[in-house]
This record gives C-alpha cells, sequence and structure tokens, in this order.
C-alpha cells in the first residue's frame, strides 16, 4: 500500500465531525463533516439520524454527549425533545 500523505499532515482549513454512534452495535449511523463548528453541524446531524431510522428511532432513545456549546444549546436541546430523544451528558470535565 503506498504512502500517500508522506508524514506532511498539514491541511489549509480546518474540518469538523459531527457523529451519532449506536452503543449497542458501535456502528456509526450518521455524520456530518464541514469546516465551520457552528450549530447547523449537530442540527444536520440529527436531521440525517430522523431521516435514516424514521419510524425506526427506538422508544427510549439516549443520546450521550459532552457539555459542549452544542449540546447545551437550548435549540439543539428543543429539536432533540422534538424528536423524542432523551438527552444524556457527561460531567463538566468529563468527556
Amino acid at each position: 500500500m503506498s504512502n500517500h500523505l508522506n508524514r506532511e499532515f498539514q491541511q489549509d482549513e480546518p474540518a469538523y465531525l459531527s457523529t451519532i454512534k449506536d452503543v449497542a452495535t458501535n456502528e456509526i449511523l450518521v455524520h456530518e463533516l464541514t469546516t465551520s463548528l457552528s450549530m447547523p453541524i449537530v442540527y444536520r446531524t440529527l436531521d440525517k439520524l430522523e431521516e435514516a431510522l424514521g419510524e425506526n428511532l427506538h422508544p427510549e432513545i439516549i443520546l450521550h454527549s459532552d457539555q459542549g456549546f452544542h449540546y447545551t444549546h437550548p435549540e439543539y436541546q428543543k429539536h432533540l425533545k422534538d424528536l423524542n430523544i432523551k438527552q444524556s451528558m457527561s460531567r463538566k470535565g468529563n468527556c
């Protein structure tokens, strides 16, 4: 296999990844990749989850995250509530 990077890991612009992983299967259910860390990254991730699973969202689904600004934002919490997703967060300083 070829080494295409040759240890040149410099990148001109940042890339941010938002994922939702199923803890039972360790499968990444959905992801969103963007160059901006603004709120739409998490909204699009949730929208993709709803689109992918639709009616198959488990009735007792829990989404666990850290306490980053995205996940403590009232609009994000409302979005979860609208999808009937229970929110869980780690303690501060505990990712």
